[in-house]
């Protein structure tokens, strides 16, 4: 391992408790004494030099990165070329953009040395306890680490939340859409919290109780119950409740940005995860929002009808946009499958998702069976019991979705999720004026319903009817 961070150590003393010998490296020498710290009597070694790392491995080696996204990657990559040599293997388990994986690949295999991109998920505690692991690229190279992953990854009904999911850039892309759909998760439970806190007048105490309960529920899922623990949380400082004393923005690290970006150029619409991205860089325009909250006012009022009612209907609401969220994800999966050579098993990419890393829910026990029973689902919501779940909330959907914006409270989230299930379901949509606007300023042409082929009319020229 290359990257003794918590996650790099963590992940290390991991494999260690399975039986494995393991060593790690860092430039930092008070991390390698951490590691060496905590080893006890594993078969755990550390070094802080390279040649003295290297030294430690049996060949043919297999090399574990767990280290920043982009420049660091490529940085220690370059230093372990002068002491690797054909037959070896990089495993990056960083969040590598997937384009860069490729890069990565093609550089490496004139020089024998083969590169998996691999997915972790799962924080701290996963790595320590057992992530869900997304492993992608050459499928020999794999099978000699398969043992090790399948030992450390998060264990549910006694099946390993690990899969090799195809060649190339397979995993880290699989990764990337995971952190999406999170991105999205996290814009609808916040926005939960936004109508309950501001639109109801829910206390921290009451806000507790409703997401804890909710986690008991079909809304059980690890973001749920994390919700749930934040607001019983105090602050040592204050002795107020901590969510309280945290500022209101929230940077990113660049995973979601990739989703949207890389849906659109697949042509994938993902519109909630586009809000999730748009709303954390909102977030960051601190003294922009400031300013404009003198200049449009917003008297906050409490909602006038049953809160009772809407809270009930909020949670229903919830999980309707969560799943609507991962058919997004879900949809951008199966063109990248195609565009890329992927090859996906839909099924066991939902099945490693249900352990072990941040985006597990007990919703994906039915998205696993809906792609089990058909592989070659277009897209989830035509799954017959995944479309009676959504259209049995879809009414708490509009209901939450008009409340909120009633209030004058922003939720992005909530209306694309409910615009994605309008426009998909949508036989007809307006789009054919956009057609002929385009040819109307641009000459771009048109299709027409009744003929095939590309049409171009002189809009000028045609009298009125």
């Amino acid at each position: 391992m290359v990257g003794l961070g918590v996650m790099g150590r963590n992940f290390l003393l991991n494999m260690g408790d399975h039986g494995f010998s393991v060593a790690g490296y860092d430039k930092d020498r008070d991390k390698v004494e951490a590691l060496r710290g905590q080893a006890a009597n594993r078969d755990v070694r550390g070094a802080a030099e390279i040649k003295e790392f290297i030294a430690l491995l049996r060949r043919p080696r297999a090399v574990m990165l767990l280290v920043p996204a982009g420049p660091p990657v490529d940085s220690v990559i370059e230093d372990l070329l002068a002491h690797l040599e054909p037959g070896d293997i990089i495993l990056d388990c960083g969040n590598s953009y997937f384009k860069d994986t490729d890069r990565r690949a093609a550089a490496l295999a004139p020089k024998g040395i083969q590169l998996l991109g691999v997915g972790l998920s799962g924080g701290e505690e996963g790595a320590r306890l057992g992530p869900s692991i997304m492993p992608g690229g050459p499928a020999e190279a794999y099978e000699r680490v398969r043992p090790v992953f399948e030992a450390s990854a998060a264990q549910v009904t006694g099946e390993p939340c690990v899969a090799y999911l195809g060649p190339g850039s397979a995993g880290h892309f699989v990764k990337m859409v995971h952190n999406g759909i999170e991105y999205g998760l996290m814009q609808l439970i916040a926005e939960t919290y936004d109508l309950m806190k501001q639109g109801m007048g829910l206390s921290d105490d009451e806000l507790h109780e409703f997401y804890a309960n909710w986690n008991e529920g079909e809304l059980k899922s690890y973001l749920v119950e994390i919700t749930g623990n934040i607001f019983s949380k105090g602050d040592e400082r204050t002795g107020k409740r901590l969510i309280d004393e945290i500022r209101g923005d929230a940077r990113q690290l660049g995973t979601g940005m990739w989703t949207s970006q890389s849906a659109m150029e697949l042509g994938v619409p993902a519109p909630t995860i586009d809000a999730a991205v748009a709303m954390r860089n909102l977030s960051l325009l601190e003294s922009g929002r400031a300013a404009a909250s003198a200049v449009f006012p917003r008297t906050a009022a409490p909602y006038p009808g049953d809160r009772g009612a809407l809270l009930r209907q909020t949670g229903r609401a919830l999980l309707a946009g969560m799943i609507l969220t991962y058919a997004q994800g879900m949809a951008v999966l199966t063109a990248a499958a195609d565009k890329y050579s992927y090859g996906f098993d839909l099924s066991a990419v939902a099945r490693i998702w249900r352990g072990g890393c941040i985006i597990r829910a007990s919703v994906l026990d039915g998205i696993q069976e809906a792609y089990r029973s058909n592989p070659r689902l277009q897209n989830l919501l035509l799954d017959p019991e995944t479309a009676r779940k959504v259209m049995e909330h879809q009414e708490d959907l509009r209901r939450v979705t008009g409340a909120a914006i009633g209030l004058g409270l922003p939720v992005p989230g909530f209306m694309s999720a409910l615009g994605y299930l309008d426009g998909y379901r949508s036989s007809w949509l307006p789009t054919n004026l956009i057609q002929a606007q385009r040819d109307y300023f641009g000459a771009h042409t048109y299709e027409r319903v009744d003929v095939a082929g590309a049409f171009h009319t002189d809009w000028d020229k045609v009298p009125a009817s």
